[in-house]
């Protein structure tokens, strides 16, 4: 293995130096990578970029990098002709730009609906050829925004969930294995690595992924973004294949705290297709939208507390050493530190199994999974059963042998929400409102702050709570990781100043590759 590093990266170097650095030449130089919306949009204004040589840049970018990573899984054949609509559109009313989503890039999951030529499959062969017949929820909201929709992020087949803790993070039959593109070989998690690895290899502006334990907040930890996982019901799951819809959320992954609040603001809000829980959320969105708590001072008066059993006992002690600095930084800031905040029954929480939680995913997802397949337009596949039958039949090019599908079976010997499955689903709620919200509430915390991604892998996922995880440094072999502030139902505007004021204050997220090598190179538009 120790061989094979550099030859790797040697290749990697000598893939993106065969492609000519981008910068557009125009009035004044403006270079596209590490990029934000902000200065994109500013430089469509000032003429110096359009939204088409913005697409053909990442196209050049994913044809190079994506042999390599493996982030992304297919390219929307109209992203180019959707960019040029966006250009039209601005040419012909400057003060008039829908959104600060319009004309930007934006790579979905491969678990989004899009009603296009591309396809929505979870990683599998099974649902290869499907169609929606409909976008989702979010995607509609993107289209509306004005937003490019280039393609679709490579994930964890199935979610993981086809063999909970066998299949390898970042793995999925159609696109193969991700790459952390931090350090050759290094963990991607799961399961919206694609989603991850893209934007932090500036192959895509912003992208979506989901989550229902740790999907978005453990990929961006591990890979050096930003992922900002909503509060269930404030993003529609309408549309995308489902998990666990008492958990399930489509979120921002973005490398600053800036643009994945410019793409949750094009997103949030009531959807009649997923209207119970959007409906309960839409309270949260402020009048406004969540661009106003971008506040780099948002960090003075906040009341943090701090989780350090029974994660820290595991973590690498840099990472342990790094968070304990980043602590001192928010007390200079301003924040009161509530330390080593303990929450009762963590050890259940932390335990899928003991909690009850597998049990219930699995009544759950073969319900809602069933319902979502009925739903579709077109395809082969119409229910979980049929689903597992397509792995049985084609081991091979489903690694059967290697990955199994013994979760996807026992969801399969469910039969719905029943005494046991509502028990489970009490017991849940239970161990949220009796430990993380009555500490927050009884300590008048503003969020909980954790390192790396202990805080979302547990504590956030049972209750549907949200959080965000910002790039908080390396450690010495190169790999990525992240300090996650997490909060109640609707807390997004505090989470934000926090986030945004940290991010702010400390500025570590660096891109891939730079200390082996200059990614400046010359860049030929209109040539993807």
């Amino acid at each position: 293995m120790a061989a094979a590093k550099p030859l790797l990266l040697l290749f990697l170097q000598w893939i993106i130096l065969s492609v000519p650095l981008i910068t557009v030449k125009g009035q004044g130089d403006f270079i596209i990578e590490e990029s934000t919306i902000d200065s994109f949009q500013r430089a469509f204004d000032e003429n110096k970029l359009t939204s088409l040589q913005l697409v053909d840049f990442y196209l050049q970018r994913i044809q190079n990098l994506n042999p390599l990573l493996r982030c992304v899984l297919e390219i929307n054949p109209d992203a180019r002709v959707q960019a040029e609509e966006a250009d039209r559109e601005r040419r012909s009313n400057r003060n008039n730009r829908r959104s600060f989503m319009h004309g930007i890039p934006v790579l979905l999951k491969d678990s989004i609906n899009t009603n296009d030529k591309m396809n929505t499959t979870a990683g599998s062969y099974a649902l290869l050829g499907s169609v929606a017949g409909r976008d989702a929820g979010v995607v509609e909201k993107l289209r509306k925004a004005g937003a490019v929709i280039l393609g679709k992020a490579s994930l964890t087949e199935w979610y993981s969930f086809r063999a909970v803790l066998k299949i390898r993070n970042g793995w999925c039959a159609r696109g193969g294995q991700a790459q952390n593109p931090y350090v050759v070989g290094g963990d991607t998690c799961g399961s919206s690595s694609g989603s991850a690895i893209s934007v932090a290899a500036n192959m895509v502006s912003v992208s979506l992924g989901s989550e229902t334990h740790g999907s978005i907040l453990c990929p961006a930890d591990y890979n050096s973004v930003v992922g900002f996982k909503p509060t269930v019901g404030l993003t529609s799951r309408a549309g995308v294949i489902p998990v666990f819809p008492r958990q399930d959320t489509i979120g921002p992954m973005a490398r600053t705290v800036a643009d994945a609040v410019h793409l949750l603001d094009a997103i949030v809000g009531f959807d009649p297709r997923d209207s119970e829980a959007t409906s309960e959320a839409a309270r949260f969105i402020p009048d406004g939208g969540y661009k106003q708590f971008l506040n780099e001072h948002g960090i003075i008066g906040k009341r943090l507390g701090v989780i350090r059993r029974p994660f820290s006992d595991t973590m690498n002690r840099s990472i342990v050493s790094t968070f304990e600095n980043h602590l001192d930084l928010l007390r200079a800031r301003g924040a009161t530190i509530i330390d080593d905040v303990e929450i009762p029954n963590i050890d259940i929480i932390s335990d899928f199994t003991a909690s009850g939680e597998l049990m219930l995913m699995q009544a759950e997802f073969k319900s809602s999974l069933n319902e979502y397949l009925n739903e579709l337009t077109i395809s082969s596949v119409r229910s979980l059963a049929d689903i597992i039958e397509f792995n049985r039949i084609n081991p091979e090019l489903e690694k059967l042998e290697e990955y199994g599908q013994h979760t996807f079976i026992e969801s399969e010997k469910t039969n719905g929400i029943g005494e046991k499955e509502r028990k489970a689903a009490e017991y849940l709620e239970k161990l949220s409102k009796d430990g993380f919200e009555k500490v927050m509430k009884d300590q008048n915390l503003d969020a909980l702050v954790a390192p790396g991604v202990s805080l979302s892998m547990t504590v956030l996922a049972i209750g549907g709570y949200p959080g965000i995880s910002v790039p908080a440094g390396y450690q010495s072999n190169g790999m990525p990781f992240g300090i996650c502030f997490g909060g109640l139902k609707g807390s997004e505007p505090k989470l934000i100043e926090v986030a945004y004021a940290f991010e702010q204050a400390t500025r570590l997220r660096k891109p891939p590759f730079s200390e082996s090598f200059d990614l400046t190179m010359d860049f030929q538009f209109g040539t993807a």
